[in-house]
């Protein structure tokens, strides 16, 4: 069984058209702050980017995400800079592994 056939959706497919699944977690804005890229191990796909993006942005003071699968580069733009730690947890929460700030 597929992931379209278990959750199906408008599209037809369980990512958006930009290949994420939770846009809401990418705002696309860069709203100011401080801007953090991390190294992300283990993403290969929009869902991929997607859990992990979910994830950060619950972190407090997050204001956008952007998660690239290819490049496993997650770009986090904050109120303030955050703790790596907290980054960490989140990111172990979504399955993937953070290999540090790139």
């Amino acid at each position: 069984m597929t992931a379209e056939t278990q959750l199906p959706q408008a599209t037809g497919s369980c990512c958006s058209p930009t290949g994420s699944c939770h846009d809401s977690a990418d705002t696309g804005a860069e709203q100011g702050g401080v801007t953090t890229v991390y190294q992300v191990t283990g993403m290969t796909c929009g869902h991929c980017e997607g859990a992990v993006s979910e994830e950060i942005f619950a972190i407090e003071g997050v204001t956008s995400v952007k998660a690239v699968a290819s490049t496993g580069q997650v770009t986090v733009v904050s109120q303030a800079l955050l703790d790596d730690e907290a980054v960490r947890a989140a990111v172990d929460e979504a399955g993937y592994e953070l290999a540090g700030r790139a």
